[in-house]
């Protein structure tokens, strides 16, 4: 939505999912009508009501390594929105090997964390989590989404125009049921697969 609003002239969204009632209490770019849609046509839809001139690419595709770039295309930057590590990981070593920016986020509960990963001057997601969490189901309050969500579109804003600074080597850990926001310095692992050390040419 913010991006949008903001004037980015191009987004590619990649969703395989369909728009389900639980989606709603956080996901605002859908609402009632859309229930059962593809998701990537919903927002595709929804974003062009807010701005008829973002071009929308949409990719109702499951990304693994083997469509990864074709999915990111010639993005100028990637913004993750996942709700799975193993997919994240994914884009951490395509953004780690082609140089491009990678703007992570996670949240669950009332809790977030936000980070600006742009290889090789920060660390990359597997410094930062050097094992995949296990799966599990986790709640999600909605607020937590458009808080963490929102510093994410500003971290992209400030990349693309070049005004301020972004979250690099700094973990943004949000606390919202204190209204706190608290900054971890991180560090790059030298022994990380992805990024460190045993992995430079």
């Amino acid at each position: 939505v913010y991006l949008a609003v903001a004037g980015i002239g191009r987004l590619r969204i990649c969703d395989n999912g369909s728009v389900e009632l639980s989606n709603l209490n956080r996901q605002i770019l859908y609402g009632d009508h859309d229930i059962d849609r593809l998701k990537v046509s919903a927002a595709k839809n929804q974003v062009n009501r807010l701005n008829p001139q973002v071009t929308v690419d949409c990719f109702s595709e499951t990304m693994v390594r083997e469509n990864v770039g074709d999915l990111i295309g010639d993005a100028d930057i990637i913004v993750d929105c996942l709700d799975n590590f193993e997919t994240r990981l994914i884009l951490n070593e395509y953004a780690v090997a082609h140089g491009l920016p990678f703007v992570h986020a996670g949240i669950e509960g009332f809790a977030g964390q936000l980070t600006f990963i742009h290889s090789p001057a920060t660390p990359c997601l597997r410094c930062i989590t050097p094992e995949v969490p296990a799966k599990k189901l986790f709640s999600v309050v909605g607020t937590t989404p458009g808080v963490v969500g929102c510093l994410e579109a500003n971290e992209v804003i400030k990349y693309l125009t070049g005004i301020g600074s972004n979250s690099r080597n700094t973990l943004l850990i949000w606390d919202g049921l204190k209204n706190e926001l608290h900054r971890v310095e991180i560090a790059k692992d030298p022994e990380c697969p992805v990024c460190g050390k045993k992995t430079d040419k």
